[in-house]
C-alpha cells in the first residue's frame, strides 16, 4: 500500500490593494476536512477521484488553507499560516511515498514575496531529494525558480475562465502516480517572457491564448511530454519574478523540452499586443447603455476581488449618478460599515450612509446615499462552478432610486452570480448589472446580455497596467516599458 500525502494552500493577492490580508482571511480544514472537496470541481476533488480509484493507494490528508483574493498577507498572518501548514504536513510524513500540493502561485506576504517557494523549500528539506512531489497551479500564478527546484512535476490550468479545477488535480495525481512507479527522470524547460497580459484574448475558448494552450494540451495528451503549460501570472502581484512563462516537462528529454518551450514562447511574444485589455470610458459606456434594448453588463475588472482588489469601488455608481442614468441597476460592493449600519437599522428601514471607499478612499471617495434596507443575510454562499464556500460576512441589500446594491462586509470572489442569487436577486431582472471580474463563464452573463462593456475605471486590478505603479517586478517588461525585446532562452531543470 502506497501512501500519498495531500495538502492545499491558496491565495491570490494584488500588491496595489491598500488593505493587507490576515490569517483570519483563511478558511482552514485539517485532516478529514479535506474530503469536503471530494466530488467537487476542485483540484483535491479531481486528485482524490484518481487516488481513491486505486486499491493500492492510501491518501493522507493534512491541511487545506484557502483565502479569497486580497491585499498582501501581513507578516504576522504569514508567520502563523506557514507554521500551521508546515506543522500539519510534517506531522504526517512517516511512511509517505509521494506528495501532492495544490497551490495557486500568486500568493504574496510582507517579508516573503514567494510564499509557495518557501513552503516547498521547507518541505523538500524535510523529505529529502528522493520523495516525489507534484504541484498544481493556476495559470495566473508564477512558478518561480525556487519553486521549480523543489518539485518533480506540475500540472497547470488550461482554461480561463477556469473550469478545469478538478481536471488539473486529476492530471497532477496521475503524474504523481507515474513518478512513484519509477523509471521516469523528469526534466523541465522554462522560458520566461517579459510580458504582462490582460483582456478578452485570454478567454481560452475564443482567444489566441487558448490556441496556444491547445498546443500544450495536445503535447501532454499525445504523450510526447509529461506536462505543458503557459502561465501568464497575475499582473497585480508585484513580485520579482512576475512574468509570463512557458513550462514543459519531459521524461529525460531535455532537447524536446527546450524545443517546445522555445517554440511556444516565440508564438506567444508577437501576440502580446492583442492580449491587452480594451477599455471603454465610463461616460461613453453609460451613454450607449441608455440606447440599448435589453440588459447590459458593466465589467469592473479594476475592482476584481478574485484578482486581489478591495471590492469597495463605487466608481460606476458615482458615474451613473452624475449621468442621471434611470434604468434598473444591480451592483455589489464591499463596505463593512454600511453593512453594519443596515443590520443595526433592520429590514424596511431608511437610512443615510455612504457607499464605497471604506477600504481605498483615495481611489473611491465615499458616495452619500439615502437607502432602504431590503434584505439582510449572513453573506454565506457557494461558488457556482467550484461549489467552494463564500463568506462575505454580514450582508445587506440596499435600494436607492433605481439602484439595488449587495453590500458585503468582506471581500469574496465575484466571478459568478453566487452573491446575487444568495441574496434573492436575479441579474436578468435588471437593465444594467455590475460584474467585478474581468471575465465570467459565458452562460452566466454574456449569453443573455445585449452588450458587455469593459469599463475603464480606477482600481487595484485595472487592466491599464501602466497606471498601477509596479516597483518590484523585473524590468523592462511589456507593457510597462517601451521597446522591450525578447530572445527566448530556456532554463533546464533536471528534477
Amino acid at each position: 500500500m502506497k501512501r500519498i500525502l495531500i495538502a492545499d494552500c491558496k491565495q491570490e493577492i494584488s500588491s496595489f490593494n491598500p488593505l493587507p490580508s490576515h490569517y483570519d482571511n483563511f478558511l482552514i480544514r485539517h485532516g478529514e476536512g479535506l474530503y469536503e472537496q471530494r466530488g467537487n470541481n476542485q483540484e483535491l476533488g479531481g486528485a482524490l477521484a484518481v487516488f481513491e480509484a486505486r486499491p493500492d493507494i492510501a491518501v493522507v490528508p493534512t491541511i487545506c488553507a484557502r483565502a479569497g483574493s486580497a491585499g498582501l498577507l501581513s507578516a504576522e498572518g504569514w508567520k502563523r499560516l506557514s507554521e500551521e501548514v508546515l506543522a500539519a504536513i510534517f506531522a504526517r510524513l512517516d511512511g509517505i511515498d509521494g506528495i501532492y500540493v495544490s497551490l495557486h502561485g500568486a500568493m504574496g506576504a510582507d517579508g516573503e514575496l514567494d510564499p509557495e517557494g518557501y513552503l516547498l523549500e521547507k518541505l523538500r528539506e524535510r523529505v529529502g531529494p528522493e520523495m516525489p512531489i507534484v504541484i498544481s497551479l493556476d495559470l495566473h500564478g508564477i512558478l518561480t525558480d525556487r519553486m521549480l527546484r523543489q518539485v518533480d512535476g506540475f500540472a497547470i490550468y488550461w482554461t480561463y475562465p477556469h473550469v478545469d479545477f478538478a481536471d488539473t488535480g486529476r492530471r497532477a495525481a496521475e503524474l504523481l502516480l507515474r513518478l512513484m512507479a519509477g523509471g521516469i527522470r523528469p526534466v523541465a524547460a522554462r522560458v520566461v517572457i517579459p510580458a504582462l497580459v490582460r483582456g478578452d484574448e485570454l478567454i481560452t475558448k475564443t482567444g489566441c491564448y487558448g490556441e496556444l494552450l491547445a498546443e500544450c494540451r495536445r503535447l501532454e495528451e499525445e504523450g510526447s511530454v509529461l506536462a505543458a503549460g503557459i502561465m501568464i501570472g497575475n499582473p497585480f502581484t508585484d513580485v520579482p519574478e512576475l512574468c509570463s512563462q512557458v513550462l514543459i516537462l519531459t521524461d529525460g528529454d531535455a532537447a524536446s523540452a527546450e524545443r517546445e518551450a522555445t517554440r511556444l514562447a516565440q508564438e506567444f511574444w508577437p501576440l502580446r499586443f492583442r492580449m491587452q485589455g480594451k477599455l471603454v470610458p465610463l461616460d461613453r459606456a453609460i451613454a450607449q447603455a441608455r440606447s440599448i434594448d435589453g440588459p447590459v453588463i458593466f465589467t469592473d475588472a479594476a475592482d476584481a476581488t478574485s484578482s486581489g482588489a478591495s471590492g469597495d469601488s463605487n466608481a460606476i455608481l458615482a458615474g451613473l449618478r452624475v449621468a442621471r442614468y434611470g434604468k434598473r441597476v444591480l451592483a455589489q460592493i464591499v463596505d463593512a460599515p454600511a453593512a453594519a449600519a443596515a443590520h443595526a437599522a433592520g429590514v424596511g428601514a431608511n437610512l443615510s450612509l455612504t457607499l464605497g471607499g471604506s477600504i481605498d478612499p483615495a481611489r473611491f471617495p465615499p458616495l452619500p446615499v439615502t437607502a432602504r434596507v431590503k434584505l439582510l443575510s449572513d453573506g454565506e454562499a457557494a461558488l457556482e462552478t467550484m461549489k467552494a464556500p463564500l463568506r462575505a460576512g454580514p450582508t445587506a441589500v440596499l435600494t436607492y432610486g433605481n439602484v439595488t446594491v449587495v453590500v458585503m462586509s468582506r471581500s469574496v470572489s465575484l466571478f459568478d452570480r453566487a452573491m446575487y442569487y444568495a441574496n434573492g436577486l436575479d441579474p436578468e431582472d435588471f437593465d444594467l448589472i455590475v460584474v467585478k471580474s474581468p471575465h465570467t463563464e459565458f452562460h452566466m452573463f454574456d449569453q443573455w446580455c445585449a452588450r458587455n462593456f469593459n469599463v475603464d475605471a480606477p482600481g487595484a486590478t485595472s487592466a491599464n497596467l501602466k497606471s498601477l505603479g509596479h516597483r518590484i517586478c523585473a524590468r523592462p517588461i511589456y507593457p510597462l516599458d517601451d521597446n522591450v525585446t525578447f530572445a527566448p532562452r530556456a532554463t533546464i531543470y533536471d528534477l
